[in-house]
């Protein structure tokens, strides 16, 4: 039991609400609200009201993407305690519970107790800096997006021979080429804008194999690097590290990564890591070796881009920018894949 606070709320998120869980002294009490700003001095209002106060209360709700970010800013930047916590414990956690029923305000009181249970890490808000970069960086991934569909569409239309759809879609395409280069140049001017993250950029550039898009997009989906304790840690959250299947002698599972950490940079860092294996002298190595030991190509690239978030978190917490000699006695060491 988390002997530190004596308050646990659990929260559940969704678009338009939040189910509310608080635990206190082994009792529950529940109170849904909206999931909007005023609902979320409606929250601190109700835990001021039943006691709880920042300094022994510990709140925690699930790593739900956009809709759970409002919440756990606004209690953050509030000094509240607050813990966001990957899906994969949660149901982990109501498994070993035997959990039977699933609605939100069972989910909301399970979030408790697994605070109360687990001391879960604390997370910390990004900067206003860096919540704009990642608006930015999501808004160009989108935009992306449609460029390839809209490309897809175009030359369909053109095998087909619809001219007036072609002329459409050739029109919104060029919308979007400029749309996409003036959020581009918005981005990098973002970035030299503020001095801890041209800083960071230029570090995570100067690996081989990663540019200033990619920088970008892990400035904007890690933050601020150095707040992990270790690079296995980082490696955990982007959800790189390896997973073995290995039990007694008739389980011989292949080893891959874990995925269970932060999509958006795993596919931000895939192109890189296949760019590294050719042009980064250390993961050139790495890769070869593993290939040469007969790991499949795909393994051997999500090694890579384990390799590749060592070494962000290794350059960025130092300092120091790549180095050819960075790390290689060390290449006949590594553990896992």
């Amino acid at each position: 039991m988390n002997t530190e606070y004596s308050f646990f709320v659990g929260i559940d998120v969704s678009k338009r609400k939040l189910d509310l869980a608080l635990l206190h002294e082994g009792k529950v009490r529940s109170k849904v609200i909206e999931n909007s700003p005023r609902g979320y001095a409606d929250l601190q209002d109700w835990l001021a009201a039943h006691g709880a106060a920042p300094a022994h209360t510990h709140l925690c709700l699930e790593a739900t993407g956009p809709y759970g970010e409002g919440v756990a800013t606004a209690l953050a930047d509030a000094h509240w305690p607050v813990s966001v916590v990957n899906l994969a414990r949660i149901k982990g956690f109501a498994q070993s519970e035997l959990a039977r029923n699933k609605n939100d305000r069972a989910d909301a009181a399970l979030l408790a107790r697994f605070c109360a249970a687990l001391n879960p890490v604390l997370w910390q808000a990004p900067s206003v800096q860096w919540r704009a970069l990642r608006a930015k960086v999501e808004r160009l991934q989108v935009l992306k997006e449609m460029h390839q569909q809209e490309s897809n569409r175009l030359e369909a239309h053109q095998a087909s021979q619809e001219v007036l759809q072609a002329k459409s879609v050739s029109e919104h395409l060029a919308w979007l080429d400029e749309k996409i280069a003036a959020l581009e140049s918005d981005i990098d001017d973002h970035i030299d804008r503020h001095p801890e993250l041209k800083q960071d950029a230029e570090l995570i550039e100067s690996i081989p194999g990663i540019a200033r898009t990619t920088a970008a997009k892990v400035l904007a989906y890690l933050g601020d690097v150095r707040r992990f304790h270790s690079a296995k840690a980082l490696a955990a959250y982007v959800g790189v590290c390896p997973r073995e299947r290995v039990s007694g002698s008739s389980v011989r599972g292949r080893t891959m990564i874990s995925r269970a950490g932060n999509a958006s940079i795993r596919r931000a860092l895939y192109m890189p890591g296949m760019v590294a294996l050719r042009y980064n002298p250390i993961l050139k190595t790495f890769g070869e070796r593993l290939l040469a030991s007969g790991h499949a190509p795909k393994a051997v690239i999500g090694a890579a881009m384990r390799k590749l978030v060592h070494m962000i978190y290794g350059i960025v917490r130092t300092g120091v920018p790549f180095r050819a000699d960075f790390c290689s006695p060390k290449l006949d060491f590594q553990d896992g894949i």
